[in-house]
């Protein structure tokens, strides 16, 4: 191991602690909250089951509104609600909060996507054999979106590793701020380089296996 990592050796594994509560925090809102809103968008969209124009409208409008503000403003932005849901707006549990609502919108947008690419066929059949709402949903859309959904969920928490580095505007930490501050801040470019390369071995490992998961639970 380089001298260098051995120096700063336990700063960097607080600091992947830390980048691992921030996007652990998004992936689970990602879940919760996110694909029930993405299911929704989709089930409210002209044609479908929910078929209402205002509540497709309305979600959709804020899922874009979100999706399309700029992370760091957005966190910025956030720093009053921030402050009056956790009692502060500094430090990694704060961070999470605009985490988690970037997460809402990022993955509910790709369920939805996911969801369209379900043949018609199979909600019509779905339909024809007098499936309840929750049974189409459960048994029949995830069930064949599931490599999709899975593919989606890899995608959005890179995403959650890109966006977690910037954080550190409220001090959320991670390690991606770890780079900035004690590599580049401070000269040290080949501590930012051995950081940059942890990230990229971090973000190799979930692409690799959520591609992997996908492929196995893909029975087409």
């Amino acid at each position: 191991m380089p001298d260098v990592l051995v120096e700063y050796q336990s700063e960097i594994w607080v600091s992947i602690g830390e980048t691992f509560v921030m996007v652990g925090f998004a992936i689970l809102a990602a879940l919760l909250v996110g694909l029930p809103i993405g299911t929704f968008l989709f089930l409210c969209r002209k044609g479908q089951l929910l078929e209402n124009q205002f509540v497709f409208s309305s979600l959709n409008l804020i899922v874009n509104l979100i999706r399309s503000f700029p992370f760091l403003l957005l966190v910025i932005f956030m720093v009053p609600f921030t402050r009056f849901v956790m009692g502060t707006a500094i430090g990694t549990v704060a961070a999470t909060l605009p985490m988690m609502i970037i997460a809402m919108a990022h993955y509910s947008r790709l369920v939805e996507q996911s969801l369209l690419d379900v043949p018609k066929g199979v909600m019509e059949a779905a339909v024809s054999m007098g499936a309840s709402i929750k049974d189409i949903i459960f048994k029949f859309l995830y069930v064949e979106a599931r490599s999709a959904l899975v593919l989606s969920m890899t995608t959005s928490t890179i995403s959650f590793i890109s966006y977690s580095t910037i954080m550190g505007v409220v001090g959320g930490g991670g390690i991606g701020d770890f780079a900035i501050r004690y590599g580049y801040q401070q000269f040290r470019t080949d501590l930012m380089i051995y950081v940059i390369i942890i990230i990229l071995v971090f973000v190799q490992f979930i692409q690799y296996a959520g591609i992997t998961l996908a492929r196995k639970i893909d029975k087409r």
